[in-house]
């Protein structure tokens, strides 16, 4: 077994880091690019940046935040929001990312998993899936923030995305993303328990000890977290403290 990873979650609009609950409601934070150098400095093991509003303009607009943090930030990057073709992909490769995720354009045209994967590999092909519970044990893949319903079975998506090449999968639950009550454990099993691939786990963390329910009950390969960093409720240390506590294998930074 790897290393859980910590992952601080950078949710972008324009040129501020924002956050929400159940991914609307977007409240300013302050500057992405100075939150990304702290939590590297911090010792996340990777950052995530999502571009928010991708899905509404068509198009990725985080190349040059992307290109500004790579030049002083060290660990891998993943990028996800508005990126549709192989072309797309190499650009913000191009960048700086070391990763990209795909939602939208991967629901409208799986095929584009498996073009991505033959062209830089599958380890590069991040398969982001925004759940949302629809009755006990089941979940659907939603686009845009949550907003967007695509009929896709979460679980059954995840398992597809996986046999078109994606090399992880990161799993946003949206009736649990900023309401600081926990991840949907019940979700992250359900998705990791069926697919041969790291999951990050998205969505609810409210403190530390929240990551050993993700990760024993979820068997969730990552957790990715925001509001309990961006307001300074727990540091990075905090929760890598907690996951120790809880005998889960963590770097240390």
């Amino acid at each position: 077994m790897m290393p859980t990873r910590l992952i601080p979650r950078l949710d972008v609009k324009g040129k501020n880091l924002i956050k929400g609950i159940h991914l609307e409601g977007l409240r300013v934070i302050g500057d992405p690019q100075a939150f990304a150098r702290k939590y590297y400095e911090d010792g996340a093991d990777e950052l995530l940046y999502v571009d928010v509003v991708a899905s509404l303009y068509g198009r990725n607009s985080l190349h040059d935040i992307v290109r500004r943090t790579a030049q002083d930030v060290f660990v891998p990057l993943t990028v996800t929001g508005g990126l549709r073709s192989v072309d797309d992909v190499r650009e913000m490769l191009r960048a700086g990312a070391d990763k990209v995720g795909i939602n939208t354009a991967a629901t409208k045209r799986p095929e584009l998993i498996r073009e991505v994967a033959r062209k830089f590999g599958s380890q590069c092909m991040v398969l982001s899936i925004e759940a949302k519970r629809t009755s006990v044990g089941k979940w659907e893949a939603f686009t845009d923030n949550g907003r967007e319903p695509t009929g896709l079975d979460v679980v059954e998506w995840a398992q597809r995305g996986v046999e078109l090449g994606a090399g992880e999968i990161l799993l946003t639950s949206v009736d649990h993303e900023g309401t600081r009550e926990g991840f949907d454990t019940d979700l992250i099993a359900a998705v990791a328990s069926v697919v041969p691939v790291p999951v990050i786990a998205s969505g609810g963390m409210g403190q530390p000890r929240d990551i050993a329910n993700a990760v024993r009950d979820g068997q969730a390969s990552a957790i990715a977290m925001a509001d309990i960093l961006h307001y300074g409720r727990a540091t990075l240390a905090d929760i890598r403290a907690a996951a120790r506590d809880a005998n889960l294998d963590v770097r240390k930074p």
